[in-house]
């Protein structure tokens, strides 16, 4: 059974880090683009980070770009979000995602509906 188990969110201060993990089971995670979303209260879904099936491609929400990078082991199934200079409007849920025949990874972030698999998301909260 494909799972995806999200891990790392807290509570942190603006300015903190943290580092998120999507540990992957039931399928080989190199066939699959990953992307990180994120879901604030009374917000829609957005993409933050996309990453190629071999990891050499990336792509960014410009809200993140020099604060956030993405990477992924694909010999752990693991896929990371270290998320540095967090600020207040970083809080949300965050979810991790796959998806199969991705060409774009811009237009994969920027369409959840494009992601075929899902994670439970994690709980990232930045408070003073």
């Amino acid at each position: 059974q494909l799972q995806f188990v999200e891990s790392g969110g807290g509570l942190v201060q603006p300015g903190g880090s943290l580092r998120l993990s999507c540990a992957a089971s039931g399928f080989t995670l190199d066939r699959y683009a990953i992307g990180w979303f994120r879901q604030a209260p009374g917000k829609e879904r957005e993409g933050v980070s996309c990453i190629s099936r071999s990891g050499g491609s990336t792509n960014y929400a410009d809200s993140v770009k020099g604060r956030f990078t993405i990477s992924r082991d694909n010999a752990k199934k693991t896929v990371y979000l270290q998320m540095n200079s967090l600020k207040l409007e970083d809080t949300a849920i965050y979810y991790c995602a796959a998806a199969l025949g991705i060409t774009s990874l811009q237009t994969m972030c920027a369409r959840p509906s494009m992601s075929d698999y899902w994670g439970q998301g994690t709980q990232v909260t930045v408070s003073s």
